[in-house]
């Protein structure tokens, strides 16, 4: 089994969720008391937000780059960013760290391709849902995307850095999503990605009639995947 180095706290309340998934997977794929080799580095994640807010890509970068080398000089032989955010900086933070980056929007594109679709919604931050590191992805899976009106995406990144991401999780949130993911679904959307890892905390499969595609999920098979291949 290969040891996994989770680059994590972005935010905490998702990283439970990494940790969760994939210990479980390793488990089910080995079965007894078998678990994963993990190696955490967990952020502050009020440092990673205070780079967002000045935009300051370079020092989260640095950041996630620091990260990863000391979890390689610790035995890791693979990083999972634990954000979809952070995936911004995943190809530059590969080629620094040396270590493959297991990519959250190609993991998520393999899936919604497995499902044969051709057009779906992408939630997430307002990184993830206005620049080009996730999309860019699905297009290169033969798959269009779209992303909520500006009113929307800001009302979505807005709850997740104050609700979701320090797990409050309240119904009226919870039904302006669903609105929000029906008006996708309304302009011809055929699946939705949760494209921020709080997101699943809120928005459950039985919630919508179309398929979701939960990336924390979704992820974290692709990281047990590396693990026993």
């Amino acid at each position: 089994m290969k040891t996994l180095g989770l680059i994590g706290g972005t935010s905490w309340v998702s990283t439970i969720d990494y940790y969760r998934f994939i210990n479980q997977g390793i488990n089910d794929k080995l079965g007894g008391v078998n678990a994963a080799q993990l190696l955490l580095h967990s952020f502050n994640y009020a440092d990673i937000a205070k780079n967002h807010a000045a935009n300051d890509w370079a020092k989260t970068t640095q950041m996630v780059i620091e990260a990863g080398i000391g979890l390689k000089n610790s035995g890791a032989e693979a990083i999972v960013l634990c954000a979809n955010t952070l995936h911004l900086v995943a190809e530059e933070a590969e080629a620094k760290i040396g270590l493959p980056v297991i990519h959250i929007a190609t993991a998520t594109a393999g899936v919604i391709k497995k499902h044969e679709l051709t057009k779906v919604g992408l939630l997430g931050t307002k990184f993830t849902m206005e620049n080009t590191f996730f999309t860019d992805k699905l297009t290169e899976a033969g798959i269009d995307s779209i992303t909520p009106n500006d009113t929307d995406r800001v009302f979505i990144h807005q709850t997740l850095m104050d609700e979701l991401g320090k797990g409050i999780l309240l119904p009226e949130t919870k039904d302006r999503y669903l609105q929000i993911i029906d008006s996708l679904v309304q302009r011809g959307a055929q699946g939705i990605i949760l494209g921020c890892t709080e997101i699943p905390l809120l928005i459950k499969p039985e919630d919508t009639d179309v398929i979701q595609f939960d990336t924390t999920q979704i992820h974290s098979v692709a990281a047990v995947e590396f693990a026993l291949g």
